[in-house]
């Protein structure tokens, strides 16, 4: 069944066909592609075809680092797990301090993951389902509390349609789809901004936003005077969630421990304006700066021009979707990357850049071995455009049946888990107690370098005051060559009298 959906404000990705794009665009001009919150697309030639989204030009823009083998071997050896599949095959494209993450794992210091959602739809879409695949991996690779903002409020400032009780009803349904992805109760807290937005959160808002210019939010985010005030001030409730002080009940109540606690957050790239602002206050406000891991999108099914998107059902795999509308949405609306012809696919073959079957297998097939395989024959002609299809019909209908029959274990007691406000636990402990337990290390530490020192200081005392001691019982070096000298003459004389 196609999920009920609310169309997105106007500026949010746009009815993703290529002729829809091309009819956008003025004939025979090209356009930029536009990466941000609101809007996603590739841009288009001068004969108005969509281009493919360019992940690396998006990475140098926002002047972010690229994801790299030795980040990725460190990352194996210091957790001791294998990278995830969206980890070495790109699809995590770059990233803000992760390398200082490690660091901090590495010495048994605490952080935490956030992620979140925009309910805009009571069914969340695969490529939404993408980034909490890596978060649950991150999870359990880091044993770290995750917390998981859903983003209502937002929703419904961007959207002239969304009423405040589709957009709550939509978190209720949306939560249910994210606990169903495989996180941990003990480690994860979710929460609407409808319900939870008071106390310390609200305090982290405010001085967020009072440290933030609306000329500031006009340059990041393009908005303009005709925008609503409740968009200008939704990246202060955003970046809030990266404050550990924001959740006392998690992290304790005393805010000079609590700010020395960074977080971790794996989002779409498109996410980025809203912690580059974050990050630029942290340390104004006496925070860590928050780490960043960047996803690239899942692909539109016509094609990596744009992102899969809720207000465009045949746009997206909804993950309450039926097998039977998966592969006929596949079939139908796949971009192919193949040949015209079977004759020309065999003797040119297929181009698995632009491939939209090809590009979801990246996504969803584990064996890197086997995905190997694909491409190779694909692109030699040895596999037809309906083979590939068939292939990627096949793990997408077993990703969103596996997560369907753990969908209905989610009842209400299940979901109020998530929701309660209880401490969640980093490597087993509470923040609260991996703190104290790191604090009472650094004092024995201290101690210890002290008592060291004091030991090496007594030691050099000690050997100073022998050696003056030696010095002193020595006869004098002039009074041992008088006796000497004396001692010569009196030899000499004798044997003159002889």
């Amino acid at each position: 069944m196609a999920a009920t959906v609310v169309p997105d404000e106007p500026g949010q990705p746009p009815k993703l066909t290529q002729d829809a794009l091309a009819s956008r665009a003025p004939k025979q001009m090209a356009a930029d592609q536009v990466v941000n919150p609101f809007e996603v697309s590739g841009g288009m030639d001068e004969a108005g075809k969509a281009l493919a989204i360019d992940f690396d030009k998006i990475v140098r823009d926002f002047g972010a680092t690229p994801m790299s083998p030795e980040i990725l071997q460190r990352f194996e050896r210091v957790t001791g797990k294998k990278p995830h599949r969206l980890m070495r095959r790109g699809m995590v494209s770059s990233h803000r301090d992760l390398d200082k993450m490690l660091d901090r794992y590495e010495k048994g210091e605490p952080f935490y993951l956030y992620t979140g959602r925009g309910p805009s739809s009571d069914s969340m879409h695969v490529g939404h389902a993408m980034p909490f695949e890596l978060t649950r991996f991150l999870q359990e690779a880091f044993n770290c509390p995750l917390v998981i903002m859903l983003t209502d409020d937002e929703k419904f400032m961007h959207s002239e349609k969304l009423t405040i009780e589709d957009a709550k009803r939509f978190s209720v349904e949306n939560a249910k789809d994210i606990i169903a992805l495989g996180f941990d109760p003990k480690k994860t807290f979710i929460f609407s901004d409808f319900e939870f937005v008071s106390g310390a959160f609200y305090e982290n808002i405010c001085m967020i936003a009072k440290h933030i210019t609306i000329n500031q939010i006009k340059g990041t985010f393009g908005f303009d005077d005709s925008t609503n005030i409740g968009k200008f001030h939704f990246p202060a409730t955003q970046s809030a969630t990266a404050y550990a002080t924001s959740f006392p009940h998690i992290f304790g109540h005393d805010k000079t421990k609590a700010r020395q606690i960074p977080c971790l957050i794996p989002c779409a790239i498109d996410q980025d304006p809203y912690f580059r602002q974050c990050r630029d206050r942290a340390e104004k406000m006496k925070h860590k700066k928050p780490a960043i891991l960047h996803m690239i999108f899942l692909p539109a099914l016509q094609g990596p021009g744009s992102k899969m998107s809720a207000s465009v059902s045949t746009s997206a795999i909804f993950l309450s979707d039926k097998p039977n509308e998966i592969k006929n949405k596949i079939n139908k609306y796949a971009f192919s990357g193949g040949q015209d012809t079977a004759e020309k696919q065999k003797e040119l073959g297929g181009r698995t850049a632009v491939d939209v079957p090809y590009q979801y297998l990246t996504f969803f097939l584990e064996d890197d071995d086997e995905l190997a395989r694909i491409k190779d024959d694909y692109e030699h002609g040895r596999m037809m455009t309906g083979e590939i299809k068939k292939i990627c019909i096949q793990y997408v209908q077993e990703f969103v049946a596996q997560f369907q029959e753990r969908r209905k274990k989610v009842d209400e007691s299940v979901s109020a888990d998530f929701f309660a406000r209880k401490p969640l636990l980093f490597q087993g402990k509470t923040a609260e107690e991996v703190i104290n337990d790191l604090e009472e290390k650094k004092k024995q530490e201290k101690a210890e370098k002290k008592a060291k020192a004091d030991a090496e200081k007594a030691a050099a005392k000690a050997a100073a005051a022998s050696a003056d001691t030696s010095k002193a019982d020595a006869p004098p070096a002039d009074a041992e060559a008088k006796s000497h000298k004396k001692t010569t003459s009196t030899v000499s004389v004798g044997r003159t009298k002889q």
